[in-house]
C-alpha cells in the first residue's frame, strides 16, 4: 500500500510538472502541495476499497491489471468532480492545466502501478527458476488453454521446483511463439531441442495419449530418457485447481492403450436390461471388470460368483458403494462343485450367464494338470449343463489365445472347454441356451501379469527377468477387452468362436526397456534385463486361430467370427468322461495324453510333456502305469 501510495504521489507530482514545463515557481504559487496532497487521499481511499494491495504479486494477472485501472479511472474522476465543485471556486488554478495533468497521470500511474507488479513477478521467477540449481526443467505437451494452467499450476507451487521452459505442440500457427514469456517448439525437432536445452520431463494430459502422433513424441522422449508425466484433463482437477498430487508418471499401459473402441450401447442395455446376470470369477480381473460394466446396463440383478473370499468381498463394496440401487447377490462357490453351483441356479434363475472362472497361469498348470482340468473342463461343463438345465438365455465363455494350437495344459484346457461349448450347440440337451465364446490375449495389468511384475522387479532395483529376447504378447486393456465380451455376447447367435483383434503384437524386450525408461532410469546401468528361458509349456508368439479355422468380418471391425471346426456332442461327452475319469485317478501323464489324443494339436513345449508328442512313448508309458 505505500509502494502504491509513493508511485500516485510521485506521477501526480510529474505529470504536473510536464503540463507547467518544470516551471516550480509558477508550480509552487499554483498550489502543488494542496493538489497533490487532495489526489494521494482520494487515490488511497479508492485504492483501500477496491484492495488493490491485498493481491500477492506474484500472482498477479490481467484481473489485477484491469483493478489497476479501474482505480486510477474512478480516482481521476472523483478527483476531477471534487476539484471543479470545491477547488477550482476557490483556489486560483487553470481548469485546462488541471485536466491536462489528469490525462498524463492517468497513463504514469497506470503504468508505473504494472510495471512495479510485473517487475516483483519476474524478479520473483527467475530468483525461483535459474538461482537454484536443483531445478527440474519441463516441457508441456500443447499450448491450448489447459496447457497453459498446467504451467501454472506447477510453477506457483511451493511443492514442485519445475521449471517450465517452454510448450511443444504441432500446430503451425503457434511454433515459435510466445505464450507466459515461454517459446511454443516443434514437437518433430524434439530431439535438437533437446541437445540445446537441458530437458528433464515432459508434461501431457492423459486423455491425449490416444492419437498416434503423441503416442510418437512420447515414443520419442522416452528413447531420450525424458520422464513423461501425465495429470488428468482440467474437468476432474479438484475443485477446479491442479493438485500436484493428480501429475503421475506414464504408465506402460497408457503407451499401449489403442483409441477407444465404439461399441452399440443399445442393442447391450436391450440384451441385458431388467436381466438377470451371473458372472463366476466375479472377483477376477475380468470377471470384476465385466461386473461393473454390466452394472450400467440396468440389469434386475447381478450374480457374483467366486470361491476368492476376500476379492469377493472387497468387489461387493465397490458395488454397493458405486451402485447401490442394483441388487448384487454375492455367491461364494467353486464352479467344480455341482450341488454348490445348482443352488445358485435354482435360487437366483440368471437369465445370462458371463463365465470367467478359470486357472490361467501356464507354468503353474504344466505343474497340476489334475487341477487345471478339474476347474477349466469340469467347472466349465458344470456351469453350462446348469445352464441347459435352468433354460438360461445366453452362456459367454471367456476362453484365451492360448487354446489355438496349444502348447500347454493350460491352454489345452480351455480348448477342451471351448469343444464342449460348441458341441452343445447340435446337442439334443440344448434348446434355448445359446453358447457363446469370446478368445482374447493377455490384459494389461490383469493379476499375476507380466506388467505388475516388472513393476515390483523395478521398484526393487532390478533386474527385470525376460523369458526369450524375441518372445512377443499380444495386449488388450481390460475394459476394451469387456466392452468387445459384451458386445459379441450380443451379436451372437450360438456356436460360435468370436475372436477380437488384438493390434500388432508386442515384444516383450521391447515392453521391459520402455518401463525402465518410463522410470527414469537407464536400463543395463541402472536396471539389468536377464533372460530365464522359455518356461513349461510357453510358446515364442501367440495365435488366434486354430488350424483349420478361418474368420468372417462382423458388424464390428474389432471382432472377428471363427469358422469352427463342428464337434460330435456324444463323442465330445464320452472323451470328457474319460478324461474326467482318469482325473480322478490323479494320473498325471494318463491325463495329459488324453488331452493330446482329444486336441491333436497340442504340442508340448518346453515341458515335462514333450516325449508324449512321442505317440510310442506315450502309449508305453499308460500301459505301464
Amino acid at each position: 500500500m505505500i509502494l502504491d501510495t509513493f508511485i500516485v504521489a510521485t506521477s501526480f507530482s510529474f505529470s504536473y510538472f510536464i503540463v507547467y514545463r518544470f516551471e516550480f515557481i509558477n508550480i509552487l504559487r499554483g498550489y502543488f502541495f494542496i493538489y497533490t496532497g487532495l489526489y494521494c487521499i482520494i487515490s488511497t481511499e479508492i485504492m483501500y476499497i477496491m484492495r488493490i494491495h491485498t493481491g500477492l504479486i506474484r500472482y498477479s494477472n490481467t484481473r489485477d491489471v484491469l483493478r489497476i485501472f479501474s482505480s486510477v479511472f474512478l480516482s481521476t474522476i472523483v478527483y476531477l468532480l471534487i476539484v471543479n465543485i470545491w477547488v477550482l471556486p476557490t483556489w486560483p488554478i487553470n481548469q485546462i492545466t488541471i485536466n491536462m495533468a489528469m490525462l498524463v497521470n492517468f497513463s504514469v500511474s497506470c503504468t508505473l502501478l504494472i510495471l512495479l507488479r510485473t517487475a516483483v513477478k519476474s524478479a520473483y521467477y527467475y530468483i525461483n527458476n535459474y538461482s537454484n540449481a536443483t531445478k527440474i526443467t519441463v516441457l508441456i505437451y500443447g499450448s491450448d488453454n489447459n496447457a497453459i494452467l498446467v504451467k501454472q499450476a506447477v510453477e506457483t507451487s511451493a511443492k514442485t521446483n519445475f521449471s517450465v521452459i517452454g510448450f511443444v505442440d504441432d500446430d503451425p500457427a503457434k511454433i515459435n511463439k510466445e505464450i507466459e514469456q515461454v517459446k511454443v517448439y516443434d514437437i518433430d525437432k524434439l530431439d535438437k531441442l533437446i541437445e540445446k536445452r537441458k530437458v528433464d520431463k515432459l508434461i501431457i494430459m492423459n486423455h491425449n495419449l490416444d492419437e498416434a502422433t503423441k503416442r510418437t513424441a512420447l515414443e520419442k522422449c522416452i528413447s531420450l530418457g525424458i520422464q513423461v508425466l501425465t495429470v488428468p484433463p482440467s474437468d476432474q482437477w479438484i475443485y477446479g485447481k491442479l493438485n500436484l498430487q493428480q501429475i503421475k508418471g506414464l504408465k506402460i499401459e497408457d503407451l499401449l492403450q489403442r483409441k477407444p473402441i465404439q461399441i452399440d450401447s443399445t442393442l447391450i442395455s436391450e440384451d441385458l436390461k431388467g436381466k438377470r446376470v451371473l458372472v463366476t470369477g466375479a472377483a477376477g480381473s475380468i470377471g470384476s471388470e465385466i461386473v461393473q460394466q454390466v452394472i450400467g446396463y440396468e440389469p434386475a440383478m447381478v450374480i457374483l460368483c467366486d470361491q476368492a473370499e476376500s476379492p469377493l468381498h472387497e468387489l461387493r463394496l465397490q458395488v454397493e458403494e458405486n451402485s447401490p440401487g442394483v441388487p448384487a447377490k454375492i455367491f461364494i462357490a467353486d464352479i467344480r462343485n455341482y450341488g454348490r453351483m445348482r443352488k445358485l441356479f435354482f435360487d437366483y434363475r440368471p437369465e445370462v450367464v458371463f463365465h470367467a472362472a478359470a486357472y490361467k497361469h501356464v507354468p503353474m498348470m504344466e505343474e497340476n494338470p489334475t487341477e487345471g482340468v478339474l476347474t477349466n473342463v469340469l467347472g466349465t461343463k458344470n456351469v453350462a449343463d446348469l445352464a441347459v438345465t435352468f433354460g438360461v438365455g445366453k452362456f459367454v465363455m471367456i476362453s484365451t489365445d492360448k487354446a489355438v494350437n496349444p502348447s500347454n495344459v493350460m491352454g489345452t484346457t480351455k480348448r477342451i472347454a471351448e469343444i464342449y461349448i460348441q458341441s452343445l450347440k447340435n446337442s439334443p440337451i440344448s434348446k434355448h441356451t445359446r453358447f457363446i465364446t469370446t478368445r482374447f490375449g493377455n490384459v494389461l495389468g490383469s493379476n499375476g501379469s507380466v506388467i505388475p511384475r516388472f513393476k515390483a522387479q523395478i521398484e526393487k532395483g532390478g533386474p527385470l527377468t525376460v523369458t526369450h529376447p524375441e518372445i512377443t504378447r499380444y495386449f488388450m486393456t481390460i475394459p476394451e477387452a469387456v466392452q468387445l465380451v459384451l458386445e459379441a455376447g450380443t451379436m451372437g447367435i450360438g456356436g460360435e468362436i468370436f475372436i477380437f483383434d488384438m493390434g500388432e503384437p508386442v515384444k516383450i524386450t521391447d515392453l521391459a526397456l520402455k518401463m525402465i525408461k518410463l522410470a527414469g532410469l537407464e536400463p543395463e546401468k541402472d536396471v539389468k534385463i536377464i533372460y530365464t528361458g522359455l518356461r513349461p509349456g510357453e510358446k515364442l508368439y501367440e495365435e488366434l486361430l486354430n488350424d483349420g479355422e478361418s474368420t468372417m468380418p462382423t458388424y464390428h471391425e474389432k471382432i472377428k467370427i471363427s469358422r469352427v471346426i463342428d464337434y460330435d456332442y456324444n463323442q465330445v461327452m464320452a472323451d470328457i468322461a474319460e478324461l474326467l475319469e482318469l482325473n480322478k485317478l490323479n494320473d498325471v501323464v494318463a491325463v495329459v495324453n488324453k488331452m493330446k489324443e482329444m486336441v491333436p494339436e497340442f504340442i508340448s513345449k518346453n515341458s515335462l510333456f514333450e516325449e508324449l508328442d512321442n505317440k510310442e512313448v506315450a502309449n508305453l508309458k499308460v500301459d505301464v502305469l
